[in-house]
């Protein structure tokens, strides 16, 4: 390897989920990235620590920070033995809020967002996707782990088409991403299992 290869940045890959993250397609989107980018990637893997509404005015997050700490344990642990340079936070209960605290220490390249299928996650319902899109001017791959094989879906923004635009809202963009996606006009990154 050249030293001028030695002195580019190495690229930076926010990850943020939750339960997902002991999914397979979120270890595949990752795995994707980084070996379509480059393999000497860094990872930073934040599980926001999620808990009850009663829980947290009771202040007995206690559960939840030990959970979000064994997910993310099990994802950077995976993602290292495929060779990827991994580590991994808890966050704040908010993930908008835990993104942009990892941004304020961790200057990512792009974010992939991991979520269950509509019918099943909250963060959907209240437009995660859309909300960190208009908040954060970096691309974000939204990773559906838990779905039937044949709706698995990664939605690069910023790339295959979904460009940004002040002229179409995020919301718009993303059911116009779904959509080509449902109709089989955009392909999904994914990798064989190993």
């Amino acid at each position: 390897m050249s030293a001028h290869t030695d002195l580019q940045p190495r690229r930076r890959i926010l990850v943020v989920t939750n339960e997902t993250a002991r999914g397979d397609e979120l270890y595949d989107a990752v795995v994707a990235q980084t070996e379509r980018s480059d393999p000497r990637s860094d990872v930073l893997v934040v599980a926001p620590a999620l808990n009850s509404r009663l829980r947290h005015w009771l202040s007995e997050d206690a559960a939840a920070r030990r959970a979000a700490i064994e997910r993310v344990h099990e994802c950077v642990t995976r993602l290292a033995g495929a060779g990827i340079a991994a580590e991994g936070t808890i966050g704040d209960p908010d993930p908008l809020q835990a993104i942009e605290d990892a941004l304020g220490t961790f200057p990512a390249d792009s974010l992939v967002i991991a979520t269950h299928p509509a019918e099943r996650s909250h963060w959907l319902e209240r437009g995660l996707v859309e909300r960190a899109d208009e908040r954060f001017d970096l691309p974000i791959t939204h990773v559906v782990v838990g779905a039937p094989r044949s709706a698995h879906v990664a939605i690069a923004a910023g790339t295959a088409g979904y460009a940004r635009s002040t002229e179409t809202s995020a919301a718009e963009r993303y059911r116009l991403l779904t959509e080509q996606l449902r109709v089989g006009e955009l392909t999904t990154a994914a990798t064989p299992a190993r």
